[in-house]
């Protein structure tokens, strides 16, 4: 009775039985279900409005505040306590990464107020006290926007979409870009990559002039060139260059001209949208997309209206037998001929996947190059990783595989005997002409004929054209 009589002994008893309860919930989970039943009774007596993020539009076109409202909440310290997460590898070694999973709450705190994010399928919805709508509404959103460019300032994990012939989950599917391509390792000469870079930082400048001209803020490039050339490695060198993401089209998985449309409608500024072997598919006879929607696709009015802040790129084997009217400046700003290694781009490759920057044997490789023989960047390249334990060994195997294309009757058939055969041939070389053969038969690296023209930048011309 006594011990109840006194006011400082309840207190302090009460404190006691309020620690060992907390202690109890902790240890037992049990507290992640007192507070779910919490939230519930707070609800009870507070009310809510509800705004919906949507990922797409009315139009089904992207809605970047959804994409802002991802990366921030993924930045949440509240998302490791929620009751479940997706964890996700990073780019990083042994990195792990957090991720929203469907119908997941998130809690977040801003300016004394309680915001709550729900994910559900393809919205994000924020639910926020009637009371604290007015107050801090407004100054959330801008708390969004503030810390999503921040973030993006910084060196943002970029993604590769491919387009996807099933749209039940949307029409593109992603996974991480993490090509290491770069303008350095590119097998390009020095002046035309500084060109190239020049060309892009002019790009990234020139939104406001763009707009004073009245024209959309993008640029489109045509590669063209054998296979094997490096056409693929500079579209990733420009996307990493640019850090932007990656829209790559199959045009074979496109069902008609409107789906095209559908497909840049859906694509995001700051990003490099990439159409390959163009000329190839223009050449079949019976295709779903015609010419005429490839025509509006590069310059149509859709694609002033959304291709805002992209960079639009074309490969080709040969252009030569291509409709001039896909080529004309306008649809096409800067033309870049990839062609088959000479001895400066032999230097870059030889930097790249030996370490070497001179070698005795450099000077026959050259003549040998100047005598007119070459191969693909692709195929010294492969060459160099299969004998990369002996940088010597490894010009050896390009010395022989040169010598033998330059032949025309060793281990290469002739390139004429190519073209009437229709059989790709191949070259492979580790110490003689029957290695090159198998090396193709391994890597099903094909050939095709080039004219062995420098490479050319019209540069010049399109920036008389208004850029």
């Amino acid at each position: 009775m006594t011990i109840l009589n006194n006011p400082f002994s309840l207190l302090f008893i009460t404190s006691i039985s309020l620690f060992l309860f907390r202690v109890i919930l902790i240890k037992t989970g049990f507290i992640f279900t007192f507070k779910r039943k919490w939230r519930c009774i707070k609800d009870c007596f507070h009310v809510y409005q509800f705004f919906k993020v949507p990922e797409f539009s009315e139009s089904m076109q992207r809605n970047q505040l959804y994409y802002k409202v991802l990366l921030y909440l993924h930045s949440l310290a509240s998302l490791e306590d929620s009751d479940f997460t997706n964890l996700f590898a990073g780019r990083k070694p042994n990195e792990i990464l957090l991720r929203l999973d469907a119908n997941q709450i998130i809690e977040d705190d801003f300016l004394g107020a309680k915001m709550y994010w729900i994910n559900q399928d393809k919205t994000l919805v924020l639910k926020i006290g009637k009371s604290d709508k007015r107050r801090v509404l407004q100054p959330y959103l801008q708390h969004i926007h503030t810390v999503f460019d921040e973030f993006d300032g910084r060196k943002r994990e970029l993604k590769l979409y491919m387009n996807a012939v099933d749209d039940q989950k949307g029409r593109w599917r992603s996974v991480p870009f993490t090509h290491p391509s770069t303008f350095e390792t590119t097998a390009m000469e020095s002046d035309l990559k500084i060109k190239v870079k020049s060309d892009l930082e002019s790009f990234l400048r020139a939104k406001q002039y763009y707009h004073k001209l009245g024209r959309v803020w993008k640029r489109s490039y045509l590669l063209y060139g054998p296979s094997g050339t490096g056409k693929s490695s500079f579209v990733a060198a420009v996307a990493n260059f640019l850090s932007y993401d990656v829209y790559d089209i199959d045009l074979t998985k496109v069902s008609d001209d409107s789906d095209l449309k559908f497909l840049l409608l859906q694509t995001t500024a700051k990003s490099v949208v990439v159409i390959e072997d163009l000329d190839r598919y223009l050449s079949e006879k019976s295709t779903a997309v015609s010419s005429s929607g490839i025509l509006n696709f590069m310059d149509g009015i859709l694609s002033s209206s959304c291709g805002e802040e992209r960079v639009m790129v074309y490969t080709m084997n040969d252009k030569d037998h291509v409709d001039p009217a896909i080529l004309r400046p306008g649809r096409i700003d800067v033309h870049i001929h990839f062609p088959l290694c000479d001895f400066t781009a032999f230097k870059t490759l030889a930097n790249s996947y030996l370490g070497l920057k001179d070698h005795k044997l450099f000077p026959q490789v050259e003549e040998i190059f100047q005598n007119g023989s070459s191969l693909s960047p692709a195929e010294i390249g492969e060459l160099m990783i299969a004998n990369r334990g002996s940088p010597s060994r490894a010009l050896k195997s390009v010395i022989n595989a040169l010598q033998t294309e330059g032949d025309g009757n060793g281990g290469r058939c002739g390139r004429k005997a190519v073209e009437e055969s229709g059989e790709p041939s191949g070259v492979f070389c580790t110490e003689g002409a029957n290695a090159v053969k198998e090396f193709k038969k391994l890597y099903g690296l094909f050939r095709v004929k080039s004219n062995r023209k420098s490479p050319s930048f019209n540069l010049n011309n399109d920036l008389k054209s208004g850029l």
